[in-house]
C-alpha cells in the first residue's frame, strides 16, 4: 500500500461538538487535544513521516479574549504533559507561523521541546501556530525581495524552488494528503503554496469525534487514488 509521506490536517469542529454536549469551546478543544494524540500515535503506526496540524490561525487572534487565552494555555499543557509522549513516538516537534506572537512562556517551552526531540528519527510533527497562508507567502515574498536588494540572488533567478525554500515550510515536503474534519469543504488559508497538488478529504466527522479507524480508511482510499500531477499516465 501507498503511504504518504506528508499528511495535512485542519482539525474543525471543537466548538460545535461543545456545543452540542452544552460545554463550553474551552471543553471541546480539550477532547480535540486527546484527538491529536490518537491521529499522532496513528500516524507513527502507519509510518508517516510528515504530520501538520493547523492548530492555531492567525486569525484566531480575534477571538474572545478569554477563548485565546485557555487556547494557549491548552497549548501550554499540551506541549508539557506531551513531550514524552513526542519522544517515545520519535517525533520531531516543529512549528510553523509567526510564532514570536505567542505567550513568552509557551513559545519558551514550544522552543525547548523542538531542542529536545530534533535528533527523533521517526519523523515529523508540526504544528501551524499563529499562522496564515498568505502570511506566510508575504513573508517569503519579503524575504526574497530583501535578497534581490543585497544583491544575494537576481529577478531573473526566482522561481518555485527559491520561493518554496522561503516559505515556513522550507524543511518540509509538500503535503500528499489534506484532511478536514467538521463538514467544512474550504481551505481557511492553510497551506495555501503547499497544497496545489495534494488529494483533498473532507469528512462531517468533528474532530474531537475523528477516529483512528477513519484515518486509516481515508489513508487507503489514497492509496488508491490516480495522482498524474498535470501529466498523463502512460498507456
Amino acid at each position: 500500500m501507498t503511504i504518504p509521506k506528508h499528511v495535512a490536517i485542519i482539525m474543525d469542529g471543537n466548538g460545535r461538538w461543545a456545543k452540542q454536549r452544552g460545554q463550553t469551546r474551552l471543553k471541546g478543544h480539550n477532547a480535540g487535544a486527546e484527538t491529536v494524540e490518537r491521529i499522532m500515535k496513528a500516524s507513527a503506526d502507519m509510518g508517516i513521516k510528515y504530520l501538520t496540524l493547523y492548530a492555531f490561525s492567525i486569525e484566531n487572534w480575534n477571538r474572545p479574549k478569554l477563548e485565546v487565552e485557555g487556547l494557549m494555555q491548552l497549548l501550554h499543557n499540551f506541549l508539557k504533559k506531551k513531550r514524552k509522549l513526542i519522544m517515545k513516538e520519535g517525533y520531531r516537534l516543529n512549528a510553523i507561523g509567526r510564532i514570536d506572537m505567542l505567550p513568552e512562556k509557551t513559545a519558551k517551552l514550544l522552543e525547548e521541546v523542538m531542542k529536545e526531540s530534533e535528533n527523533n528519527p521517526n519523523g515529523t510533527l508540526t504544528f501551524a501556530l499563529s499562522y496564515g497562508g498568505r502570511t506566510e507567502i508575504i513573508d517569503a515574498t519579503k524575504q526574497i525581495a530583501e535578497k534581490v536588494a543585497k544583491g544575494e540572488i537576481s529577478v531573473d533567478q526566482i522561481d518555485e524552488q527559491i520561493f518554496s525554500a522561503n516559505l515556513y515550510t522550507s524543511n518540509l515536503p509538500d503535503p500528499d494528503i489534506m484532511i478536514r474534519t467538521s463538514g467544512e469543504i474550504r481551505l481557511s488559508n492553510f497551506l495555501l503554496w503547499q497544497l496545489s497538488y495534494a488529494e483533498f478529504f473532507f469528512t462531517e466527522t468533528l474532530w474531537p469525534d475523528f477516529s483512528r479507524e477513519e484515518y486509516e480508511q481515508i489513508i487507503n482510499t489514497f492509496a488508491n487514488r490516480d495522482r498524474r500531477f498535470g501529466g498523463v499516465k502512460n498507456a
